[in-house]
């Protein structure tokens, strides 16, 4: 097919507030270089990680956020993000079969290649390059699963940064059928994921969250529920979880060690709390605790997530869905947490 010239889009201009996303009709459409694919975007879901980007919060300067990218470097605007994307090939560049094209294909977040070479600091979608929230975009050929599913695209659209970001956790963790895995943050896009894929794996799940939410979260598997605004140590006993899954971080934080057995195992991917907390490093080493700080995927965690999609092992949990040009009201949405899962933008 030939594809336009130009498309629709949602472009960050700068670090800052909602006014900083601005919808664009006028914005060319990128063509595949060597080892590329074009995908026309279906959907593509609401992140921390976008609007975490957009507020330069991953930056550990001084204000001048020159280091706002996940990789720690500054952001090249105007920017088009959007980290989760479902969408169809539609054009193929140099070195990759055209058979491909019309595949429908779930985007790997975490990219190992782009513009034709290996990346010696892995990029993310959205972040150090173009991402989902326009009509078309850009990827490696390697980095575009094709997927075959009866779930719709915007349902798709909720699995590839959360799952995959939960998925790695999991990996990383080593969880299995033995262990008992405590989940912050659980009601959340990562959270909810991890959930259900522990269960898949046969551990027993323990989460962390509101009281409104527990009921859902039992329902996707967990066994018990805490309310995030109890003590954790009264709750559960100290020494009592095998692993713990933190996506929340702050000023409980060191209960979350104190709860983990001797040899326990603790992974983070978010700090929603806040990510200043205070460590004794006695409990580290006296427990013989691991830690695992856990952003860049494992090199299996993408396809294994796309096979257990198809295999049906785990469930898209999508709260709401917005057109793309309403990207400001979903991402006030997705701020005031009042919902479990995932919130969907529908590009097409």
């Amino acid at each position: 097919m030939t594809l336009p010239q130009k498309m629709s889009g949602v472009v960050l201009t700068g670090h800052g507030g909602p006014e900083m996303l601005e919808w664009r009709d006028d914005l060319t459409v990128p063509t595949p270089g060597k080892g590329d694919v074009i995908v026309r975007v279906s959907a593509a879901g609401v992140n921390n990680t976008d609007i975490n980007t957009r507020l330069a919060w991953y930056s550990k300067g001084d204000g001048d956020a020159d280091d706002a990218t996940w990789s720690g470097a500054p952001i090249a605007f105007p920017l088009i993000q959007g980290i989760d994307v479902c969408g169809q090939i539609v054009a193929t560049g140099e070195g990759v079969d055209p058979k491909r094209i019309g595949e429908r294909v779930l985007i790997e977040p975490c990219l190992l290649e782009a513009n034709g070479e290996r990346l010696k600091t892995p990029w993310f979608l959205g972040s150090e390059c173009n991402g989902g929230f326009a009509d078309y975009t850009r990827v490696a050929s390697r980095h575009a699963y094709r997927i075959v599913s009866d779930l719709t695209d915007a349902q798709l659209a909720s699995f590839p940064c959360s799952y995959s970001t939960a998925e790695n956790m999991l990996t990383r963790t080593n969880v299995g059928p033995d262990d008992t895995v405590l989940i912050t943050g659980a009601s959340g896009g990562v959270g909810s994921a991890a959930i259900q894929l522990a269960r898949a794996r046969g551990a027993t799940v323990i989460a962390v969250t509101s009281p409104s939410k527990a009921e859902t979260l039992k329902s996707l598997g967990a066994i018990r529920t805490v309310d995030r605004s109890n003590d954790l140590i009264a709750e559960l006993g100290r020494n009592s979880m095998d692993v713990v899954i933190d996506l929340v971080a702050g000023q409980k934080w060191p209960s979350l060690l104190d709860v983990l057995r001797p040899a326990g195992r603790y992974a983070v991917a978010g700090a929603v709390a806040g990510p200043i907390v205070e460590l004794d490093v006695r409990t580290l080493y006296l427990k013989d605790l691991s830690f695992y700080g856990c952003t860049v995927l494992e090199p299996q965690v993408f396809g294994n997530l796309v096979q257990r999609i198809e295999r049906k092992e785990i469930a898209p949990l999508v709260a709401e869905t917005y057109p793309l040009r309403d990207i400001a009201a979903a991402q006030k949405a997705f701020g005031e947490k009042g919902y479990v899962g995932k919130i969907v933008l529908t590009v097409r």
